[in-house]
């Protein structure tokens, strides 16, 4: 089995805004470095200081106009963009409510309203309860979208590293050993099993598929992408060579 990485993206607040990268830090029992480092909670929630699940959070499954937020890591902060908002550059640490009154109605009226951004724990905030880096495959990717008829955005997937040059869906034999990445060596954990993020387009913020059910259909799976934890730790960049 061959590949190359092809695609690295992070994602610093919890469900809103991707950033591509051409190189990552992974370390063992956290999440890519940078990756779901904060969160938006949500008004029914309380901030615990510890990993919680995605539904206390403002996330894409729950208002897919989120899915067309791009971000961008600053010096000083995060600069988020939307195609109908002006954009947002600040600092997550000490304004802990611009980005709630950012969203605004971006936001569904009959959901719990944003509260405050907090801090993720050292393992990121991801949706699994254990530090862990996403995988995926453009070749599945590509599968996908010629079932769907329709070009699949890879952000709709919120994966932090995309494989090229692997056969649609080798990806699960991916799921039997280690794996090594540029200067990582990661260890598989289970098969990602999707909701109604994907449903979301990236570009618009609006559900155009129902994802689950072309995977059902397709595949007789709800899975797309391999959860990883890191191993051995090191440099990720794309080009690098799966081993």
């Amino acid at each position: 089995m061959t590949g190359t990485l092809a695609h690295i993206w992070r994602h610093p607040i919890k469900g809103i805004g991707s950033e591509a990268c051409e190189r990552a830090d992974l370390t063992p029992d956290q999440a890519v470095v940078g990756d779901r480092a904060w969160a938006l909670l949500n008004a029914d929630a309380e901030d615990t200081d510890n990993w919680q699940p995605r539904r206390n959070f403002l996330q894409v499954a729950s208002g897919p106009a989120l899915a067309a937020i791009g971000a961008v890591s600053t010096d000083t902060g995060v600069l988020l963009t939307h195609p109908d908002r002006d954009p947002l550059d600040f600092k997550p640490d000490t304004d802990p409510t611009a980005l709630g009154t950012w969203i605004g109605d971006l936001w569904p009226a009959d959901r719990p309203g944003p509260a405050r951004l907090v801090k993720a724990p050292e393992q990121g905030m991801t949706d699994v309860e254990f530090a862990s880096v996403s995988i995926g495959n453009l070749s599945s990717l590509r599968a996908l979208s010629q079932k769907a008829g329709m070009h699949i955005d890879m952000r709709r997937f919120r994966i932090n590293l995309w494989l090229d040059g692997l056969a649609p869906w080798e990806e699960g034999d991916l799921l039997s050993r280690d794996i090594t990445i540029g200067g990582a060596t990661l260890s598989p954990v289970e098969p990602i099993e999707r909701c109604r993020a994907p449903d979301a387009n990236p570009q618009t913020g609006a559900r155009d598929i129902g994802m689950l059910r072309t995977l059902e259909d397709g595949w007789d799976t709800r899975n797309f992408g391999v959860y990883f934890k890191v191993k051995s730790g090191g440099t990720v960049a794309v080009g690098d060579t799966l081993q």
